[in-house]
Order: C-alpha cells, then sequence, then structure tokens
C-alpha cells in the first residue's frame, strides 16, 4: 500500500507541470546514446507517448552523425573535414540522406506507432517546408544554412494529430538541387522559433553545461553565458548547442534544456519534476 501510494504522490507531484505544459509545443533534438541505445531508444518513446496523452505537442528533430560515418566508410565514400565541420560533396549527401530520411527516420517513426503514437517522418524537402543556401558561400559543400521554414506544414500535422520526425534536411532552389544538409541542433532551434514553442529541448551526453570543475550549471542566462564563453568554461562541442538554445531564445522560445539523454526517462525527469536534471537556460536574468 505504501509503494501504490507513493506513486499517487508522484503523479500528483507532476500535475502542476503537466497543466502549465498541457496544449504547448516542445520541440526536441533527439541524439547521442539516446538514439544507439536500444533500452534508452525504447525509455525516448515512452517518454513522448506520455508527452503526447497527457496534451503536450512534441515535436522531434534527429541527427545521425555515427551511422552517417559507418555507411560512408561501407561504401568508401571519402569525406573531409574543414573547421570541424563535414565537407558534404553530392556522394556524401545521399549517403547521408539516405541515412537519415530512408533509416534512422523510419525507425523512429516505427518506434513510436508501435507504442501507440501517431507520428509521420519527414525531411525538409517534404511540402518544400525547409529551405536553405551554401554555409559560408560553400565553404562546406552541400552543408546549408537555413533561410526559411513554412511552419504552417508543422502546424497543419500537429491539428491533426500527428507527431512530426524531421530529419534535418532542407531544399535548394530548383528541382534537380540534391538538397542541404543541416546541423541537427541548428534545425531544432530554427524549428522551435519558427512556431514559436514553448521550449527546447537538446538531448546530449553530458549531464548538461558544466563548471571547470565539471560540476552541473543548473540554469544559466546570456549575460551567464557571454562571461562562461569569454573563460573558457563554455568551448567545444557545447558551444554549438548554446549557440542554438540562445537563437531560439532571441525568436520568442521561451526556455531551452540541455539534458543528458543517457539517463532514462530523462525527458520526464525535466519537464515534470520541480528541479529537473539538466541545464536550465532563459534570457531572464536572476533565474
Amino acid at each position: 500500500m505504501v509503494d501504490k501510494i507513493q506513486q499517487v504522490k508522484t503523479l500528483l507531484d507532476a500535475l502542476p507541470y503537466i497543466k502549465s505544459f498541457r496544449k504547448k509545443t516542445i520541440v526536441i533534438k533527439y541524439g547521442g546514446a539516446a538514439q544507439i541505445n536500444p533500452l534508452l531508444k525504447d525509455k525516448f518513446a515512452q517518454d513522448i507517448i506520455l508527452l503526447y496523452l497527457v496534451g503536450l505537442r512534441p515535436i522531434i528533430v534527429h541527427g545521425g552523425g555515427k551511422k552517417i560515418n559507418t555507411l560512408l566508410d561501407k561504401l568508401q565514400v571519402s569525406s573531409e573535414f574543414v573547421d570541424g565541420m563535414r565537407v558534404t560533396s553530392e556522394a556524401v549527401m545521399e549517403v547521408v540522406e539516405m541515412v537519415l530520411s530512408g533509416n534512422i527516420n523510419k525507425e523512429i517513426t516505427t518506434l513510436l506507432n508501435h507504442h501507440g503514437a501517431k507520428a509521420i517522418g519527414i525531411t525538409g524537402k517534404d511540402a518544400n517546408f525547409i529551405k536553405a543556401k551554401p554555409l559560408e558561400n560553400g565553404k562546406y559543400g552541400l552543408v546549408g544554412k537555413i533561410t526559411h521554414i513554412d511552419k504552417k506544414v508543422l502546424k497543419n500535422l500537429i491539428k491533426e494529430g500527428f507527431i512530426p520526425v524531421i530529419a534535418p534536411i532542407a531544399s535548394g532552389d530548383d528541382e534537380n538541387h540534391p538538397g542541404y544538409n543541416i546541423n541537427a541542433d541548428l534545425a531544432a532551434s530554427k524549428i522551435a522559433a519558427s512556431i514559436k514553442a514553448e521550449k527546447v529541448i537538446f538531448l546530449t551526453d553530458t549531464q548538461g553545461v558544466l563548471d571547470k570543475e565539471g560540476k552541473l550549471i543548473s540554469k544559466l542566462d546570456k549575460k551567464n553565458i557571454d562571461a562562461l564563453k569569454k573563460d573558457g568554461t563554455i568551448s567545444g562541442g557545447m558551444l554549438p548547442k548554446i549557440d542554438a538554445c540562445l537563437e531560439a531564445l532571441s525568436a520568442g522560445v521561451k526556455s531551452a534544456q540541455i539534458i543528458d539523454g543517457r539517463i532514462e526517462h530523462s525527458i520526464l525527469l525535466e519537464l515534470f519534476t520541480k528541479d529537473g536534471i539538466g541545464t536550465f537556460i532563459t534570457n531572464e536574468e536572476n533565474i
């Protein structure tokens, strides 16, 4: 009986958060271990189903770098990195689209549908809803910078009860263009901004933003972030995630979270508990 009472208490503790997020749109960048580990994939699907059933409107944006690397090696398609970014030739782009759109995207939608969702997998080429131009005038080949998102496509899907699962591939300017490879973090940020989402959540393979002693920084605002960038606390692979968060916030998204996707049910722990588990980022100071 004690265990049952505790279960009810847990549900009641989550109730205020469920109420506050009901009918709100949340964009989730899905990547890292959560996208590879079979157990974590299943827990992720359960989290999304629960969000969906209690009235939230999740949108999932996914990457797939490790699977892209594996298939490039298998097909012996060479690629190079400049400034830490893969130069995307037409041959590489073909593999990127194969993996993101044909493999990973359908794997995620199948998993969600199996658990009882109504998920639909799309890329930016579908309905031409994400358009892009070459990043830095083509320095990185077919790596793109998003120029336009048709938010009506997403809003119509949500209105019909779908969970959009988006592969970050954008359309080019003409019918024969192979498309653009878009950084998934930045795609999530732009999509969240385009529909003024309540929040954007990034699943990573770290606790969140860490201080110089390796301890989690639970709350940040732009002023804090500028100082941490300046002293080198925020650096390397965390920089593009932080920049994606700030871009979303500057466009009207209320908050951003960077959380540890290696923890089971990390999304529920972040959204439906008082303290959350990752780094909460907002425009407001003294949070």
